[in-house]
């Protein structure tokens, strides 16, 4: 399998035919048994097997959305930038613009406790937006979305992908698939197919 820059590629199949097992392989919270992971950079294979998962330029919005429940929005936002919450002017700045791209504008301050479940998917989409990372796995990122936010939420990726940044997506929405894949493959049985 390969992804370009720029491009998404998205990976379908049934429930349990490994498409989240994939994405953790990639992101190295799963370690691969056989095979390469890697990144093609200036014409060299840089090999990720032997990176952890924060070594590797990659960043993964999962199903579960990863929220730090105690943390107000713009903490949960920030914590892509900086681990430890020191942001300057510019980066504060950079949390209200996605907010506001992501719809919730005015609610910086607010607990993930408060937000329905399409809200919280949209602070965790902005979260992966804004780490500016090379490649961005989405594990069925629009689920709990309306029809509008969803559209919304495309064209943030979108905007992701004509920046330079490759996607791979697993959904098992067709309306997802249409709207972003530039590609597609099947997994069937532990192997990725031509779709």
């Amino acid at each position: 399998m390969s992804l370009m820059a720029g491009q998404c590629l998205a990976v379908q199949g049934p429930s349990g035919a490994g498409k989240s097992t994939l994405l953790n392989l990639i992101a190295g919270f799963l370690s691969a048994c056989s095979g390469e992971i890697g990144w093609l950079t200036d014409g060299s294979l840089i090999r990720w097997n032997s990176l952890l998962p924060w070594q590797r330029p990659v960043t993964t919005v999962f199903q579960e959305h990863n929220l730090f429940e105690h943390l107000p929005l713009w903490a949960n936002i920030g914590m892509g930038l900086h681990p430890g919450l020191k942001l300057n002017g510019a980066q504060r700045q950079q949390i209200e613009q996605v907010l506001d791209d992501v719809g919730l504008a005015g609610m910086a301050d607010r607990l993930p406790g408060a937000l329905s479940g399409g809200q919280r998917q949209r602070v965790a989409l902005a979260r992966a937006w804004l780490r500016q990372k090379p490649l961005l796995l989405l594990d069925e990122p629009f689920t709990g979305l309306d029809v509008h936010t969803r559209e919304q939420m495309w064209a943030g990726v979108k905007r992701q992908c004509a920046a330079g940044v490759a996607v791979l997506l697993v959904s098992h929405d067709s309306e997802d698939l249409d709207a972003l894949a530039d590609k597609r493959l099947r997994l069937e049985k532990g192997m990725l197919v031509a779709s």
